[in-house]
């Protein structure tokens, strides 16, 4: 074939598909994004900063977020700028009881910036928290872009729909999957290889906007490779799940959940074995 013949099919390819394509400028985006980032640890990343150091900060996010909203929206883009803008106090808060959690709960950890500078789980809660906000007002594809960006970094894959509460802690990570249902309370540990997934995914696309994830209540402890599924299975507060367990149904609050050579065993927590 020719260039031109090879153009033209490519031509005819590319109109092929006929659904919505989004306009993306993927450099002021990732640029928008370490931005964010920075902002939200910039007592971390440069301890030295001054109070101008914020004002610059916030500045460059309204203004690259608001370019990036105008190619979306042609309303109420102000008010949504203005509100990830005011969500940032909070997320801060969230992100420092996130470093503190693992601080407190890694012995190999000496300090908080240490976490926030070093550990691949609490870069994964930072981008998942900007992505969360997104989400939110409506840019459910930029927020897929960032947490897709730690995702690619760290091998963690949370949905930036998930609803994860409080002091959240991802200890080394690698192969957590979150799905978008998902919901998390306070105070939860998870190990690598984690999934809180889907039980079956087999109509498709129809199961969008259902509850297909499972809920974590609060205080619980989820150990590596265990794999959780269903959106009507929900971890009892205060309960402990087994590494390789694997759970399609509920478990009641203070719960300790292991696998043995019988299966699958669910117990109440402080259970004596003779």
């Amino acid at each position: 074939m020719t260039d031109m013949e090879i153009k033209q099919s490519l031509l005819g390819l590319y109109d092929e598909e006929q659904g919505r394509k989004l306009p993306l400028d993927r450099g002021l985006f990732y640029s928008f994004l370490d931005d964010s980032r920075r902002i939200l640890t910039l007592d971390f990343v440069k301890p030295n900063y001054v109070p101008d150091d914020v004002d610059r900060l916030l500045g460059q996010i309204r203004k690259k977020l608001s370019l990036l909203v105008s190619d979306y929206l042609k309303e109420n883009r102000e008010e949504l700028v203005d509100y990830f803008i005011g969500e940032l106090p909070k997320t801060r808060r969230l992100l420092l009881g996130s470093a503190k959690a693992i601080l407190e709960g890694d012995p190999a950890s000496d300090s908080i910036q240490e976490v926030v500078l070093c550990y691949p789980g609490f870069h994964a809660i930072c981008n998942y928290r900007i992505a969360n906000i997104l989400y939110r007002i409506g840019l459910r594809f930029l927020a897929r872009l960032a947490t897709e960006d730690a995702h690619r970094s760290t091998g963690i894959d949370i949905n930036p729909g998930a609803t994860i509460g409080e002091n959240f802690f991802i200890d080394h990570g690698t192969g957590i999957v979150i799905g978008e249902t998902t919901v998390i309370g306070d105070n939860v540990k998870l190990y690598q290889g984690v999934t809180l997934g889907a039980l079956s995914l087999r109509d498709g696309h129809s199961l969008q906007g259902k509850k297909r994830h499972p809920t974590v209540e609060s205080d619980c402890t989820i150990y590596s490779n265990a794999s959780i599924l269903g959106g009507e299975t929900v971890i009892g507060s205060g309960s402990t799940i087994g590494a390789n367990t694997y759970l399609t149904r509920s478990v009641p609050p203070n719960s300790r959940v292991l696998l043995t050579t019988t299966g699958v065993t669910i117990e109440p927590k402080g259970t004596k074995h003779s």
